[in-house]
């Protein structure tokens, strides 16, 4: 009886630390896994913030004024704090694009010429909008990263 309870307790204890290593392997794996798709997503934003820069470059040797000019420009318009900026070509016409938060706390886009800094729109977005616009930009840059040839 003795020689089973002492079989019984080394094999429950060899169980014991078979699980405890099989647990402890499983979660190295998943935190290996974390760590890989954390560094792939970081590697393409830095991709899409190269390609965006690439683009933001190109267009910037065709305009006439700085960015600099048409914020000062757009700051004049409208007052309050520049959330974002960029350069574009929208309905064919080369602009910088601020997104300003106003006064009163809503958000103002405003559109200035590129080539001759005047203001050429200036629209105010409701909360609908906004969200509708940030959607919008997060499609499309989860395509970027999907059309983007996979790195190995």
């Amino acid at each position: 009886m003795r020689n089973k309870n002492i079989l019984t307790a080394s094999l429950f204890a060899a169980l014991a630390t078979t699980g405890a290593t099989a647990f402890a392997a499983t979660h190295a794996q998943t935190a290996q896994r974390n760590e890989n798709r954390e560094a792939q997503e970081e590697q393409n934003e830095q991709g899409e913030r190269g390609a965006n820069s690439r683009k933001q470059a190109r267009l910037a040797r065709q305009a006439k004024i700085t960015m600099e000019q048409a914020r000062t420009t757009a700051l004049e318009r409208v007052r309050g704090k520049i959330e974002e900026s960029e350069l574009e070509r929208e309905h064919g016409k080369l602009v910088y694009s601020f997104d300003i938060r106003n006064e009163r706390g809503t958000i103002s886009e405003v559109q200035v010429d590129a080539i001759n800094g005047q203001v050429v729109s200036v629209e105010e977005e409701n909360a609908q909008q906004e969200a509708a616009e940030r959607a919008k930009d997060e499609r499309a840059r989860a395509r970027t990263r999907n059309t983007r040839p996979k790195q190995q």
